[in-house]
């Protein structure tokens, strides 16, 4: 399943769950049909009126419909710090991510609703959404280990202690 992020700024390009890739263009997005596609705010913006095609589409919950109206998508899931998106944090002061309803896991299977504590994310937290979200969406899969296992040890590379 190929994944990607669209308006990911460079120094993301490290961060990137193994396998996804950092789209640069407009024709990037459009000439494949990716499993996962997370969009940035900015990525959002530029990609009005786009043409994308794939399975789950991962946006800011500001991004509208209207904003993006030639999505082919099987699957949408917001993300943002209102209650209606499908990820968002449920504490700001030691950031906690809240996955508020069951969103397809990589490789089958179920990502249920959860919180995940993550010490060590530098702020501002909400800046991180996308990038979160493609790890949890598509990170390893690995049985005896969860997304938020993999998430966590993510989030150890910026405390050091990873």
């Amino acid at each position: 399943m190929e994944s990607g992020i669209y308006g990911c700024p460079r120094a993301w390009a490290e961060w990137l769950p193994p396998g996804a890739r950092r789209v640069r263009t407009r024709a990037g997005v459009r000439r494949r049909s990716w499993g996962v596609l997370a969009l940035t705010p900015d990525g959002c913006r530029k990609l009005r009126c786009a043409e994308i095609d794939c399975g789950l589409l991962l946006i800011p919950g500001s991004c509208t419909a209207e904003a993006l109206p030639r999505v082919r998508a099987g699957r949408a899931a917001s993300y943002g710090l209102s209650p209606r998106d499908s990820l968002t944090f449920s504490s700001l002061e030691e950031p906690v991510l809240c996955v508020q309803r069951a969103l397809p896991a990589p490789g089958g299977g179920v990502i249920e609703p959860q919180e995940i504590p993550l010490p060590g994310l530098p702020a501002p937290f909400e800046d991180f959404l996308p990038l979160l979200g493609l790890w949890l969406l598509r990170g390893p899969c690995v049985p005896q280990r969860g997304a938020a296992y993999f998430l966590r040890r993510w989030c150890q590379r910026f405390s050091g202690s990873g």
